[in-house]
């Protein structure tokens, strides 16, 4: 990936974005999504659109989630500790010791996460998994007041972890889930705004994602697509303990490409278009087996109005929902050709009626 890209996905992903208070990624995305498409605006529910070749037809959705999971400020008690609740699926195991970067109200108020130390835990509590309530933010507040001149009950907060790059093209940071989406589908626009496209791309970052899928619910109602394409991250089978997991997910491997998603969420014509299209631009990928709804922004895009025609590529990740999660910066690139190269296949005449793939009939029981 070009320096320049990665500059810009580097500031992206230090960006403060739990799911409902994504403002600062969300600006972050228009302003450079300014500098190609023909327009951009954020919507009232906070999803932020860049459309490329308006008017064109058909209208073609684009959407990886800029919301990643955090933490909120729920109470402030008389010494100026902070109790605080998960926005989005954590492993609380991870959580003890960790700095954190509150959105305060006149800026980042930095702390730690508190808990017990080992030694003055009981046997039997060394064993268990540690509870959130059990845990609590240190800011360093002399009391009550002093906390809450710059903390506010329902602020935000996240690891305080920022953007690293490993070796081999592999890059860490926190909230990988989804901000990499959001970035490719960024990126495939910004490809086809110098290709002529037939239709009209409407690339999204959603929000509240993590939450149920709420900014692709509401976006892909207002945009009205005819397809649609989610980017999301799968998780990668490469690493130690994923022998067994592999019989679930699929041999994903990190630097091997895309990954398709193929199942009821997946629109068997799209399906084929994406594999086509990787075959013929050389781009390498991989299948992950999708039995029933993904999970992700593919499920809304999915069941919008009378149904769209949807895809969904995936990024392999290490470390899912931690503050160390990694992808490879070539699987981005590669992810981003390929929608690229594929929507600009797609126009009016374009079928994604699902049917059975025979020239003689389309009932399977002729064959």
């Amino acid at each position: 990936m070009k320096k320049g890209r990665v500059a810009f996905f580097r500031r992206y992903m230090d960006t403060v974005c739990p799911s409902g208070y994504e403002e600062e990624a969300s600006r972050v995305w228009r302003g450079e999504a300014e500098g190609f498409a023909d327009r951009t605006w954020a919507d009232s529910h906070g999803n932020s659109i860049a459309v490329v070749n308006e008017g064109g037809s058909p209208r073609v959705m684009l959407a990886g989630h800029a919301d990643e999971i955090g933490l909120m400020i729920t109470c402030i008690d008389d010494r100026g500790f902070l109790s605080f609740t998960g926005i989005g699926g954590w492993d609380t195991q991870i959580l003890p010791g960790q700095r954190v970067r509150i959105q305060g109200k006149k800026g980042p108020v930095l702390g730690v996460i508190g808990r017990k130390p080992i030694h003055l835990l009981k046997d039997e509590d060394r064993k268990k998994v540690v509870q959130m309530e059990e845990l609590w933010i240190d800011i360093g507040a002399k009391d009550r007041d002093d906390a809450a001149a710059i903390v506010s009950i329902g602020d935000p907060a996240v690891l305080d972890y920022g953007f690293a790059e490993l070796r081999n093209d592999l890059v860490a940071a926190r909230g990988f889930d989804d901000r990499v989406g959001a970035f490719a589908v960024l990126e495939a626009a910004r490809l086809l705004a110098g290709m002529r496209p037939k239709a009209a791309i409407y690339a999204v970052a959603t929000v509240q994602e993590e939450i149920g899928l709420r900014g692709a619910i509401t976006s892909a109602f207002g945009i009205d697509p005819k397809v649609g394409i989610a980017v999301d991250v799968c998780h990668a089978s490469d690493t130690p303990g994923m022998d067994v997991e592999k019989k679930r997910v699929g041999e994903i491997h990190m630097g091997k490409g895309p990954v398709l998603a193929r199942g009821p969420n997946i629109n068997p014509p799209l399906f084929r278009l994406l594999e086509e299209t990787a075959k013929k631009q050389k781009i390498a990928y991989q299948i992950e087996p999708a039995p029933r709804g993904t999970g992700t922004d593919a499920n809304a895009l999915q069941l919008t109005r009378s149904g769209v025609a949807t895809g969904l590529v995936c990024v392999p990740n290490r470390y899912m929902h931690s503050p160390c999660e990694v992808v490879h910066l070539g699987d981005l690139e590669n992810i981003a050709k390929l929608i690229a190269y594929t929507v600009a296949r797609i126009d009016d005449e374009t079928d994604f009626i699902p049917a059975w793939r025979t020239k003689t009939s389309s009932n399977p029981q002729s064959n």
